[in-house]
């Protein structure tokens, strides 16, 4: 399982978010460029439907498949105080056939976008993963050379940390604890909750490229 919250930061101050992560982490920023795709199930494979998403990496110099599905969410009164969703995820690594290995199976192609921006991935009482990326989406089926940006004043910010069922709670903790210092710049809670833009944003950012960040907190 995994632990996650979502937010959204206007592309002026991507910057600053960079250098408060920098500093926070004390790691360098990985890049990321991620070719998404949703599959969902045909009437053959039953009904009750599933969806799938193959994620392809066009970072690395031979990009690799992931195959990635999410299941439900944590319930009950405990998972409705909490502010981060904490919810089934599994993950497998694949080979560069899996698509036609999907569509043989009865899966059709959904939609599928191309994921561009930042990563930083550290120990911090959990190991987190902070993404920082913008959605485009293609004219033509695969062409991930031909993007056009979806939301083009903004980016997401997506933090998640791997748990399992006797650690959660320290997971959710060490998650939360870490929101507070992008707090100044971005709102984050769980992902389909509405988030906007902070108020502070703009003195946080213009603090944070003024002082040049780079020290580790």
């Amino acid at each position: 399982m995994e632990c996650v919250v979502q937010g959204i930061i206007e592309n002026k101050h991507v910057e600053a978010l960079a250098v408060l992560l920098q500093g926070l982490s004390g790691v360098p920023k990985e890049r990321v460029r991620v070719h998404e795709l949703c599959l969902k199930s045909g009437p053959n494979l039953g009904v009750v439907p599933s969806e799938v998403r193959l994620l392809c990496d066009l970072a690395q110099a031979t990009p690799s498949w992931t195959i990635r599905h999410v299941g439900g969410a944590m319930r009950g009164a405990g998972a409705e105080q909490i502010s981060v969703l904490v919810r089934t995820v599994v993950e497998s690594r694949a080979s560069n056939n899996v698509l036609h290995y999907f569509y043989t199976l009865g899966y059709k192609l959904d939609h599928e976008i191309l994921k561009i921006g930042f990563a930083f991935r550290f120990h911090r009482g959990a190991l987190i993963t902070v993404t920082v990326t913008s959605a485009n989406k293609m004219p033509r089926l695969h062409a991930t050379d031909e993007t056009v940006r979806v939301t083009p004043g903004i980016q997401l910010v997506e933090i998640t940390a791997p748990a399992a069922a006797d650690n959660y709670n320290d997971v959710v903790s060490a998650v939360t604890a870490f929101c507070e210092y992008l707090a100044p710049l971005l709102q984050l809670s769980k992902p389909g909750h509405s988030t906007g833009i902070v108020a502070t944003a703009d003195a946080a950012a213009a603090s944070l490229m003024s002082s040049g960040g780079g020290k580790t907190l």
